[in-house]
C-alpha cells in the first residue's frame, strides 16, 4: 500500500492532477468557509454584546473574543470535516485522476466505462450519510478512548474511505458487482490503504491533497490486485 501511495505522490506534478487539485482546493475552501461563516454568525447572534460581572461591572467584546476563539476551533474541526469533504468530492474528479494514472502507468488498457453521473451522486450521497452517522456515533467511543482517539478515528474512517474509494475506482472496469466482489476478497488491503489516507486527513493543510492522492492510490491498488489475480490464474489454469 505504501508503494501505491508513493507512486501517487510521484505523479502530483501531472497537469491533470494539478487541475483537479486546484478545483478541489477551491471547493474545499468554499465549503469550510461556508461552515465557518454559519458558525461565526451563530456566535454573533447568540452572544450578548456585554455581561455584568459582580464586583467587576460590565464587560463587553465577548462576541469578538469568541469569534477569534471560533477560528482556532474551526481549524481543529477541519480535521473532522475533511473526511466527509474527501468523500463528497470524490465523484467529481475520480475519472480524471484515475485515467491520468492509467495513461502513465498502465498504457494499452481498453477504455474504462465511466460511472454515470447520477449513480455517482447517489452513491456519494448515501456514503456521505453513512460516514457522518457513524462518526457521530463514534463520538461516544472518543469519550472513552483517551489517547487512542486518533487510532479509533483512523480505523473507522480508514474502513469507510477505503470501501468507498476502492469501489468507485474498481467500478470503472468491473462494474458495481465486480467491484464489490474484488473488495470482499481483499478486505485487509483495502482497509489499510484507507487508513493510509485517513491518517493524513488529520493534518491541516496536508489533508487538502489527500482526496486526489487517495483516488490515485486506490487506482494503483486496484491494478495491483487484478494483476496478482491474473498472475495466479496463469500459474493455475
Amino acid at each position: 500500500m505504501l508503494a501505491d501511495f508513493l507512486r501517487a505522490v510521484g505523479q502530483i506534478g501531472d497537469r491533470r492532477f494539478r487541475r483537479v487539485l486546484f478545483l478541489g482546493l477551491i471547493l474545499t475552501f468554499a465549503l469550510l468557509a461556508g461552515v465557518y461563516a454559519l458558525f461565526l454568525g451563530a456566535i454573533q447572534i447568540l452572544t450578548p454584546d456585554s455581561i455584568t460581572i459582580p464586583w467587576v461591572g460590565e464587560v463587553g467584546g465577548l462576541d469578538t473574543l469568541l469569534s477569534w476563539g471560533s477560528l482556532v476551533f474551526m481549524i481543529g474541526l477541519s480535521v473532522f470535516l475533511m473526511v466527509p469533504v474527501a468523500a463528497a468530492f470524490t465523484g467529481f474528479f475520480l475519472d480524471d485522476v484515475a485515467q491520468a494514472v492509467e495513461d502513465r502507468h498502465y498504457p494499452g488498457l481498453p477504455p474504462a466505462t465511466p460511472v454515470p453521473l447520477m449513480d455517482q451522486l447517489i452513491d456519494s450521497a448515501n456514503f456521505f450519510g453513512v460516514l457522518v452517522a457513524l462518526n457521530v456515533l463514534a463520538l461516544v467511543l472518543y469519550a472513552f478512548a483517551g489517547p487512542f482517539i486518533p487510532v479509533v478515528f483512523w480505523g473507522l474512517n480508514g474502513f469507510l474511505l477505503g470501501r468507498e474509494y476502492f469501489t468507485l475506482v474498481a467500478m470503472r472496469r468491473l462494474g458495481r458487482q465486480g467491484a464489490r466482489e474484488l473488495r470482499r476478497r481483499h478486505p485487509a488491503q483495502v482497509w489499510l490503504a484507507g487508513v493510509l489516507m485517513a491518517a493524513p486527513l488529520s493534518v491541516p493543510i496536508v489533508n487538502l491533497l489527500i482526496p486526489v492522492l487517495g483516488v490515485a492510490t486506490f487506482t494503483h491498488l486496484y491494478h495491483r490486485l487484478v494483476g496478482d489475480a491474473s498472475f495466479r490464474g496463469s500459474r493455475n489454469p
